[in-house]
């Protein structure tokens, strides 16, 4: 790179280092507030977060990152650049552009609102009132609508709220793979109905202190290779994980003393999410580049380490008795098979985080299709809970008893992160394509994780996946690592060779 261009990489490099570690500073802010910050302080603290939050928008969006991004966006300079430092200049132009017209002190207004708004979730989730919650979720939905404007409508107006966290995707293409999908599943789900062959779930049964939980949890994470000299596991309502820098990446589960499973598997998902973020080349730090390529990708990651290892067979062949030593009143004379049947066995549920791999789609089905009706249909708040009892009793055959166990149970609307929740599909179907060449690449596969040695595949994802961050597009990676573009009928095989075996299911003719 010639000297002058040097020159102006390295002030553009002090913006994106000073933008990184705003982001930093508002993720722990949000990272207290959820994880036991006083509930007097929320509004003060969202106050905090919205003004850093507005402060952070306005270098985004300065006329200084215009400068740069356009310098670095011209062709005889562009192509003296890196691979890497051309897909920093193009990502930050793509914000740029997409949010320069909205005013900050709009945007600040709405950064303090979404941080309260979380706040006002948890205390409606509690108290299962919906009515109480509605008007600062309206409020979210107003804003939102009015930013689509700003941005610019994409197809539709939910296409401009996909393509936030998976990029270039649209409703047409999420339709299309959705009803492939669908199309595999429900005839699986109709076979398992009517076997006889059903896992006893009752010997999950039992009362399950929370030390002995937090226990199991801390040392399944250590096995995974999650490194806690850089993160750490604490609890919150909604479990969830932040990637601050790769060297401090936290998690959080939540214990139920009535469900070990629930803090195991949230433990696996937010490990997983954790592993990609600690694991992103270390070049890439101080840079937009340093965080997964996409939520999908990102999903693709917790969703492996959740379901694909963690509900294997050769999974608790390792590890089932050091359940049992923990829980021995519970498990002591459950046997390890009928623990694993019990744990992939599949139920209409009303919790999406706790729902089997096969009817999780349904819950993710149900959400797309909401969102869709609130931001092209103009389906309005109010209408939600109806809608979401509605869409359960048409897709699982069951209705919610309640607004806490129904429209209330996810964080993701309170803080504004409409489009998301297609993200988790797509993360099921990258997993199971990525699974597919792991298993070639790793031929030993099964038998590392019946010894528990997870690490090497925890290095093979490295390779593949984590230390790339950002740096290449969703698509890149999983025709890179796979071959061939996001193709669902893995995941549809997967399911169907795991269920079969499990409910003693007959081949398809």
């Amino acid at each position: 790179m010639e000297q002058p261009i040097q020159d102006q990489w390295t002030a553009f490099s002090v913006l994106l280092a000073k933008i990184s570690g705003y982001h930093e500073a508002i993720g722990l802010l949000h990272w207290d507030l959820r994880t036991g910050a006083p509930r007097k302080g929320t509004e003060i603290r969202s106050k905090t977060i919205g003004m850093l939050s507005g402060e952070l928008f306005k270098l985004e969006t300065s006329p200084e990152m215009g400068r740069f991004t356009e310098l670095f966006g011209q062709p005889e300079i562009n192509s003296q650049l890196t691979d890497v430092q051309r897909k920093i200049v193009k990502d930050c132009r793509k914000e740029y552009e997409r949010s320069k017209s909205i005013p900050p002190e709009k945007y600040e207004e709405y950064a303090i609102l979404a941080a309260q708004t979380e706040t006002m979730w948890e205390t409606a989730k509690e108290n299962n009132d919906f009515a109480s919650f509605e008007p600062w979720l309206s409020r979210i939905v107003a804003f939102k609508q009015e930013f689509i404007d700003y941005w610019g409508v994409k197809g539709t107006r939910y296409d401009t709220l996909l393509d936030m966290y998976e990029p270039d995707l649209t409703v047409e293409k999420l339709d299309e793979i959705f009803s492939r999908l669908r199309s595999r599943l429900v005839p699986l789900a109709e076979q398992i109905a009517a076997s006889p062959n059903k896992p006893n779930g009752d010997i999950l049964n039992g009362t399950f202190d929370k030390e002995s939980q937090e226990k199991f949890g801390l040392f399944i994470l250590k096995q995974m290779g999650y490194d806690f000299e850089a993160g750490r596991l604490d609890e919150s309502v909604h479990p969830f994980a932040t990637g601050l820098n790769p060297g401090d990446v936290r998690i959080t589960t939540n214990y139920l003393p009535d469900n070990v499973t629930s803090s195991i598997f949230s433990s696996l998902h937010e490990g997983g999410h954790a592993l990609y973020e600690q694991n992103i080349d270390k070049n890439l730090v101080g840079t937009s580049l340093a965080q997964g390529a996409s939520m999908g990708i990102h999903e693709s990651q917790s969703r492996l380490w959740e379901n694909m290892i963690g509900r294997s067979r050769e999974f608790w062949h390792r590890y089932y008795g050091d359940l049992q030593q923990n829980f021995p009143e519970t498990f002591k004379d459950v046997e390890a098979e009928d623990f694993y049947r019990a744990i992939n066995r599949v139920e209409n549920s009303l919790i999406r985080i706790e729902a089997d791999e096969l009817t999780y789609n349904l819950h993710i089905i149900i959400r797309y299709e909401i969102e869709k009706l609130i931001f092209n249909e103009g389906l309005t708040v109010k209408e939600l809970p109806e809608m979401w009892n509605s869409k359960y009793n048409e897709y699982l055959g069951i209705t919610p008893p309640s607004d806490s166990l129904g429209v209330l149970q996810d964080v993701h609307w309170s803080g504004g992160d409409f489009g998301y929740f297609a993200s988790y599909s797509l993360g099921n179907m990258y997993a199971a394509q990525i699974l597919h060449t792991l298993r070639k690449e790793l031929p030993e596969f099964d038998s590392l994780v019946s010894s528990g040695n997870l690490l090497p595949i925890k290095e093979w994802l490295t390779d593949k996946i984590y230390r790339y961050g950002m740096s290449e597009t969703p698509s890149q990676i999983i025709e890179r690592v796979t071959g061939e573009p996001l193709n669902p009928d893995y995941l549809a095989d997967y399911l169907e060779a795991k269920y079969r075996d499990i409910y003693h299911l007959k081949q398809a003719e």
